[in-house]
């Protein structure tokens, strides 16, 4: 779920905040969370195929009792979705915990460099490393040792959309970095039992975080793969593989349902 790459080197905004309103976009200069019709336009448009999900229900394009399409033999085969497979039937199942509690500061400082996963202490914080990971044609700003993204393109996981990323004020938040396990679903399966540490690395693992659409960050929220699933149904196995090896790897356990479109999505994969 759930920043924005604002302007200067800490000016991160953290977009696993204010997710609960699934249209919400945090103004990168006033930290005011603004309604959809106030966010900043994108230059790339937003499907029309793919309205805003109404809260509590899955956004149409990506209802998850339907099975993603299966990929075409060795054509973009995910090395991940065999591993999921295996460690679906590993993962604990039972109900979702209460939320009581929860709080973004217990994972850590946003976009921390202070961790043991990948990126970790490479003097670049997590955001960056991300846009670095993910964006094509970079360019970066002087004298930070190539850490801070000025401008890059991302094809977007989610949606298919092809993005112009520009860092500033008003275009940051057009790419998002999400927690594809977003931070307040763990707490509410298990996080609360990690240490600090542990909720740090989790917050900051290169496996749990992608560059997506803003649009299609906000929409998710902090769904899980029971009520929200990629409006691009080709990356759906991609998705939901890493859902499921990020919960193994942090010792969550996923609900009921949330195991059986799962299960759906893997055995079509």
């Amino acid at each position: 779920m759930a920043v924005l790459a604002g302007i200067g080197w800490c000016a991160e905004v953290d977009e696993s905040r204010g997710t609960d309103s699934p249209g919400a976009v945090r103004d990168p200069g006033t930290s005011q969370v603004l309604p959809p019709e106030q966010a900043p336009a994108s230059s790339s448009p937003r499907p029309h195929d793919a309205p805003a999900a109404e809260p509590g229900a899955p956004a149409d394009p990506a209802a998850p009792g339907e099975p993603a399409p299966p990929e075409e033999p060795g054509h973009h085969a995910d090395p991940l979705v065999p591993q999921a497979r295996q460690a679906l039937g590993q993962l604990e199942v039972k109900g979702r915990a209460p939320k009581t509690g929860y709080d973004r500061d217990l994972f850590g400082q946003a976009w921390s460099d202070d961790v043991g996963v990948e990126f970790g202490r490479n003097g670049c914080d997590t955001r960056n490393d991300i846009l670095k990971r993910d964006l094509q044609d970079l360019t970066f700003r002087p004298g930070t040792r190539d850490c801070v993204v000025l401008t890059g393109v991302l094809d977007g996981p989610y949606t298919g959309e092809r993005i112009e990323f520009q860092r500033g004020q008003d275009t940051s938040s057009l790419v998002q970095i999400d927690h594809v396990v977003a931070l307040s679903d763990a707490w509410q399966k298990g996080a609360q039992q990690l240490t600090v540490g542990q909720r740090r690395d989790f917050a900051n693992d290169p496996l749990n975080l992608l560059a997506v659409s803003g649009w299609a960050n906000q929409q998710k929220g902090d769904g899980d793969t029971a009520t929200w699933l990629p409006p691009r149904r080709e990356f759906r196995c991609s998705y939901v593989s890493r859902q499921v090896l990020v919960k193994e790897r942090y010792g969550l356990w996923v609900t009921p349902a949330e195991r059986d479109a799962m299960d759906r999505v893997l055995s079509s994969c």
